[in-house]
């Protein structure tokens, strides 16, 4: 280990740590509001579940490389701007949690429903008051997986100039030094393990009914 370098670009490390927080968190909370309504229709709707399902996931086949490069020339944006990961990642995160969603309304019990039905809810109010809250642990079960796959994305943005812990790999590869590339794997790592530790206390924390070993 470096510590010559370590210690002389330790300001830089933090703010490549903090724009790949960023580029990790943006994405995914945005991905997931928008997911939750495709969910809900798909579950909503059998007939269309396929369809919605199927398409949503599509973008997840597009390489990121590539979504990176061509979204400059579909939004007008420069190459080096970070909005395009923040879309890009959005729409995997939305590509991930749609199935995710679906499923987790449909593992709700019928008569959890039907009681709810029975009580007057609407749609709607079943959906946020009844359904949501029931469906939080597979919902935030998905989001673990998408948070963690996002924060390994975001690292390909280096290819094209984004700054955020991928740089390490690109400057460590440049300059023949183990050190930027071993922190930049150690920083994603612990980030994965701050995020997943969050979204497994908020998993706790929205359904308190649940027995703790079974809420992880």
């Amino acid at each position: 280990m470096n510590t010559v370098w370590l210690s002389s670009n330790l300001s830089w490390i933090a703010e490549l740590t903090f724009a790949h927080l960023w580029l990790t968190v943006v994405p995914t909370a945005l991905g997931l509001v928008l997911a939750l309504p495709l969910g809900w229709w798909a579950h909503q709707v059998p007939r269309l579940y396929g369809f919605i399902v199927g398409s949503s996931g599509l973008f997840y086949t597009v390489p990121s490389l590539a979504f990176f490069v061509l979204l400059p020339g579909i939004i007008g944006t420069r190459i080096l701007d970070p909005l395009n990961v923040v879309i890009a990642l959005t729409v995997y995160t939305i590509a991930l949690m749609v199935r995710v969603v679906a499923d987790g309304l449909a593992s709700i019990p019928p008569e959890t429903v039907q009681a709810a039905e029975a009580m007057g809810y609407r749609a709607f109010q079943r959906f946020v008051l009844v359904q949501l809250p029931v469906a939080v642990p597979v919902i935030l079960g998905g989001l673990r997986v998408a948070v963690v796959s996002n924060i390994s994305i975001v690292t390909m943005a280096a290819i094209i100039g984004v700054q955020q812990l991928g740089s390490l790999f690109t400057q460590g590869y440049s300059l023949g030094l183990m050190t930027p590339i071993v922190t930049g794997i150690v920083l994603c790592l612990a980030i994965a393990v701050v995020l997943d530790l969050l979204i497994l206390w908020a998993s706790r924390a929205l359904t308190p009914w649940r027995p703790k070993e079974v809420a992880a």
